[in-house]
Parts: structure tokens; C-alpha cells; sequence
């Protein structure tokens, strides 16, 4: 989930007009993403210590994972170093490298969790919930974070924030038919094991995905529209409070998809 927060955020930086903010957000939400990544490597390599788990991944597997995350974070804080200075050139390309180790870091890491039997229609679910996922939580803090700059930049078009949602909305509609396809394609081409996970998810514990789908992505898109209708008046103060608890709706349904991986193996 970390890994999910720091490449997602990272992408969120790139909402708001570069030149027209004060850099001092980006400078302090970088640095929120940059521990999210250093987190990530960190806790995959102290896994990869300890040798791995009997069904899970293996520690070269872990190590590798953790090897992506430390290039990742490596090449974010390049960029966060960039913001003290004005070398648009490496700025840009940090950023754009940055985006690029983020995303095969969080692919692999969601192919690791995979069960092997499942095949590669299971690992194709498991990476576009994996990254849509990261995108959502992401973009709702990365607004979150935005919408408390408004007390430093009182004359900072309200209009930044609204594109935050627009976008936001959009993450949230791939995030849930990333989901569908998931459990579609791990139906349908997943084998025996595949089929017998999606029975287990919609049979037992079919209240569990219920409560990840209330509890996440309908109550974040419940939210993101009172943000937006709040932002009519506009009070940006109020908008920011509501993206306090879509954080909060965003972290229940990532916490609760997690649940429901290791209970299932099927990838939400």
C-alpha cells in the first residue's frame, strides 16, 4: 500500500500547473512519496531477510522487489533535489523515469502475490488493480494535501482543485473496472485454481467484497462529490475536509482489498 501511495502520489504532482503553484508543494508532497517509497524498499528487503514465506514470494523475488523500490526512490529524490533548482532538463526526465520505475515496481510486486497457478491472466488483473488502486489513493491525497495550500495562496484559482476531482472520478471508474476484468479474466482463464478463487470471493465471503465495494470506491465517489459541489461556493477549506475522510474511505477499501487477496487470492 505504500507503494501504491508513492507512485500514485508521485503522478498526482503532475495535476497542478508547474509554474503557476508554489513550489514549496511539490517540494513537501514529494518528500510525503519519497518515504513512502524508502518504506516500501525497506520493509520488502527486511521480508527478503527473513528468507521469504512457504507460499509466498521467495527472498529473491522480495530482494528484486526491493531493488525496484530503492531505483524508484533514488530516482524521485533526484527529482525532489531538482526543486531547489531551476534544471527544468533533469527535473523533467527525473520525473518521467521516476513515473516509469514506479510503475514496473508495482507491477512486480502485484505478480509476486500472484499464485503461480493462476497464470498470466491472473498476474494481468493483479497489475491493473494494482496500479489504478495506486492512482486512487494517490490522486485523494495528493488532493488532500493540495487543498491546504489554499491557506498559503489565497488568490490560487479554485479551478486547480476541481481538476484534482475530475481526474480523481476517472481513477476511480478504472480502479472498479480493473477490478471487474480482474475477476472476469481469473475466471474465465485462471484454471481450476482461478474459478475456485472468484466461487470463494462471490460465496463466502462475498460480504467482505461488499463492504470493500461500500466502504471504498462508493463512499470516495460520494465524497468526491460533495467535494465538488462544496467547491460551487467556494469554500476550499470544506473540500479539504471531506478529502480527509476520502483518504480515510481510500485506506479502508486498500486494507480491506488486502483482506480479501489473502483469504481469496483474487486480486481487488
Amino acid at each position: 500500500m505504500f507503494g501504491e501511495l508513492a507512485l500514485g502520489g508521485m503522478f498526482a504532482l503532475a495535476i497542478p500547473p508547474f509554474f503557476k503553484v508554489e513550489r514549496g508543494f511539490y517540494k513537501s508532497s514529494a518528500s510525503v512519496y519519497l518515504v513512502a517509497g524508502l518504506v516500501t524498499a525497506i520493509g520488502l528487503a527486511f521480508l527478503a531477510i527473513r528468507g521469504g514465506a512457504s507460499e509466498g514470494p521467495s527472498a529473491a523475488a522480495l530482494w528484486t522487489a526491493a531493488g525496484f523500490w530503492t531505483l524508484f526512490s533514488a530516482v524521485f529524490a533526484t527529482y525532489l533535489y531538482t526543486l531547489w533548482f531551476d534544471n527544468g532538463w533533469l527535473r523533467a526526465r527525473s520525473f518521467t523515469l521516476g513515473l516509469g520505475m514506479g510503475i514496473m515496481a508495482l507491477a512486480f510486486n502485484a505478480i509476486i502475490l500472484t499464485p503461480a497457478g493462476f497464470g498470466i491472466a491472473a498476474d494481468v488483473g493483479a497489475v491493473l488493480t494494482a496500479l489504478t488502486s495506486g492512482l486512487v489513493l494517490g490522486l485523494t491525497s495528493g488532493a488532500m494535501l493540495f487543498g491546504h495550500w489554499y491557506l498559503i495562496d489565497l488568490e490560487m484559482p479554485v479551478d486547480y482543485l476541481r481538476t484534482f476531482m475530475r481526474v480523481l472520478v476517472g481513477a476511480i471508474i478504472a480502479n472498479i473496472g480493473a477490478t471487474l476484468v480482474s475477476v472476469v479474466l481469473l475466471w474465465l482463464a485462471g484454471g481450476t485454481m482461478g474459478a475456485g478463487a472468484v466461487g470463494s470471493l462471490l460465496g463466502p465471503n462475498l460480504m467482505l467484497g461488499t463492504m470493500w465495494f461500500a466502504l471504498g470506491p462508493a463512499a470516495t465517489i460520494v465524497l468526491v462529490w460533495m467535494c465538488w459541489q462544496t467547491l460551487k461556493i467556494p469554500q476550499t477549506m470544506a473540500a479539504t475536509g471531506l478529502l480527509y475522510i476520502a483518504v480515510m474511505s481510500v485506506l479502508v477499501g486498500e486494507m480491506l482489498s488486502r483482506f480479501i487477496l489473502f483469504r481469496t487470492s483474487v486480486p481487488l
